[in-house]
């Protein structure tokens, strides 16, 4: 008889002999380790728990993609980089591939920098996709920062995940810097010059400190050797840290999502991360490092050989810093030479407040969360983004940021700006030094007035309608514009936001007469909260009633 008769709870069970022969198998060897990993590391646990979450699906959420399949490329390349240069500040007479550099002295670095591209095979190719790489990196850090900041992302619970993110903007900048350093150059020496130059106008320690970055005097011969392993080892190795720890909190708290019909504080509409998210992120990592190689095939970066050698009486005419840098070279060349002597000593504050400018504004942003926090009293949640129009005020700010960041950055490269525009340098210096009060004021100005008009348009659109471009003549001769009511999901996306009245302080005498106390806090933040979430803020969304009459009847 091929069937085996067995008895479960009483019951007979007929069980063929192919079911039993099949769960006599032993498992695989691909099996047993997945249950050898299983039972040490929890792995199918928390593949259960993770790979279906849900990801929302919107084009500006590849941004923060962009930077981390950047990270990647540059930590690719610059291993394959790491095998050739040489970071030592040794004088040596070049004797290579390079006809015109032949018998100039020079350090190995710029030597070793020299062999990688033109005689090490794809060296030249690394080296540009690398310093593309940097650039986009960057660039993808500051635009994904910016959505953030416009969306209201930053808010609870994210607010250590947006410090997060403003860390590596800022060490990525400092990467940038060292890395940018190591050829020895005189283009970069001259950035480093420029750098040592800010590191002097510290009163009192500059000079020591200097001193000790360089080993002696400028330019020294062991800055190479000690930017190597900071560029290489220490800042990357931060930067992978918070680049994990900022996508486990990523995964933790989930991720936003733009207003929209089943999008609320507590569900994401999207689709699942394994397998259509994977999917995508793993094409469009290609499409990221494809895009990179063809940048460093055919759009030439960097390139040192035309430079020379780094010496400290020689500079690069039109030298210019990469663009995140820019800004800081901006404060210092559109800053007067004002300069105080006393006791025998010298203070340049024409350097010293540019450089310490700087890492204020970088500081503002990194807590801005906070203060928009303790301004409003916000405790929730948000995991619905903001419409940037629907909170004007914030909105205004960051385009003042970003055009005194367009200003500054004119200013650091006033003289090429000088030499293609036919200029005077010092109209361009003056343009700029009264740029830096204007311009930002007229941004934030303008910008608030454009977030109220689509405001207004808004709540037009949600009463009246769409406009159909048909001209309809009524029976006594008017003419009015056929307008179309808007879908129930449009309705709900224009009106979901929030218009939380601003805090306030409330009656200063309580109904005995009796004054309380009002610290200079409470005032300052009443004060800050009217400004940025008063009535002068924000259109009032239209009421229920409003709707209800306006197309109860023919009016449209």
């Amino acid at each position: 008889m091929d069937d085996a008769a067995r008895t479960v709870n009483g019951q007979a069970r007929v069980e063929s002999s192919t079911d039993s022969a099949r769960r006599a198998d032993p498992p695989g060897k691909g099996e047993k380790l997945a249950d050898w990993a299983d039972g040490r590391l929890g792995i199918y646990s928390l593949a259960k728990a993770n790979m279906r979450k849900v990801f929302p699906d919107h084009w500006s959420f590849m941004l923060g993609e962009v930077c981390l399949y950047s990270f990647l490329i540059l930590i690719l390349t610059g291993i394959y980089l790491t095998l050739f240069f040489e970071p030592s500040g040794a004088d040596v007479v070049y004797h290579g591939s390079y006809g015109p550099m032949n018998g100039i002295i020079m350090t190995k670095a710029y030597e070793s920098t020299l062999h990688i591209s033109f005689d090490v095979r794809g060296g030249l190719l690394i080296r540009q996709i690398h310093h593309w790489a940097a650039l986009v990196f960057v660039a993808g850090m500051f635009v994904h920062m910016m959505r953030v900041f416009f969306t209201g992302a930053f808010r609870k619970p994210r607010e250590i995940n947006w410090l997060f993110g403003w860390t590596l903007l800022f060490l990525a900048i400092l990467t940038g810097l060292t890395g940018y350093s190591l050829p020895d150059d005189l283009l970069s020496g001259t950035g480093v010059r420029f750098a040592d130059g800010a590191i002097l106008s510290i009163p009192i320690v500059g000079t020591y400190i200097s001193m000790f970055l360089f080993g002696g005097e400028f330019p020294g011969h062991d800055i190479i050797s000690r930017f190597f392993p900071i560029h290489v080892l220490l800042l990357p190795g931060i930067m992978l840290g918070l680049v994990v720890a900022h996508l486990i909190l990523v995964f933790y708290h989930k991720h936003t999502q733009y207003p929209g019909p089943g999008h609320d504080q507590k569900s994401v509409v999207g689709m699942p991360f394994l397998p259509v998210y994977m999917a995508k992120a793993g094409g469009f990592f290609f499409l990221v490092f494809g895009v990179l190689a063809l940048m460093g095939g055919i759009a030439t970066i960097n390139p040192v050989w035309a430079f020379g050698p780094y010496r400290p009486d020689l500079v690069t005419t039109g030298a210019q810093p990469d663009w995140y840098l820019g800004f800081s070279e901006g404060l210092i060349r559109v800053m007067p030479g004002w300069e105080i002597n006393a006791w025998g000593h010298t203070l340049a504050l024409g350097v010293l407040i540019p450089f310490s400018v700087f890492p204020l504004f970088l500081l503002a942003i990194g807590v801005y969360p906070f203060i928009e926090a303790w301004i409003t009293g916000d405790k929730r949640e948000h995991h619905i983004l903001d419409r940037p129009r629907n909170t004007p005020v914030r909105t205004a700010l960051g385009v003042a940021w970003l055009s005194l960041y367009a200003v500054l950055l004119i200013g650091g490269g006033n003289d090429i700006v000088a030499t293609h525009l036919h200029l005077a340098i010092n109209s361009i210096t003056w343009f700029v030094r009264i740029s830096v009060f204007v311009v930002p004021v007229l941004a934030f100005v303008v910008t608030k007035r454009v977030c109220l008009g689509l405001q207004r348009q808004d709540r037009d659109k949600v009463l009246h309608g769409r406009e159909t471009g048909l001209i309809k003549m009524l029976p006594h001769g008017e003419y009015i514009e056929v307008h179309e009511p808007l879908a129930q999901d449009r309705l709900f996306t224009l009106t979901q936001h929030e218009q939380d009245p601003p805090y306030e302080i409330g009656p200063i005498e309580d109904a005995n007469g009796v004054r309380r106390k009002v610290t200079l806090g409470q005032r300052v933040r009443a004060s800050l909260a009217k400004g940025m979430f008063g009535p002068d803020t924000h259109i009032p969304k239209p009421t229920e009633q409003e709707y209800r009459e306006i197309t109860s009847g023919d009016h449209h």
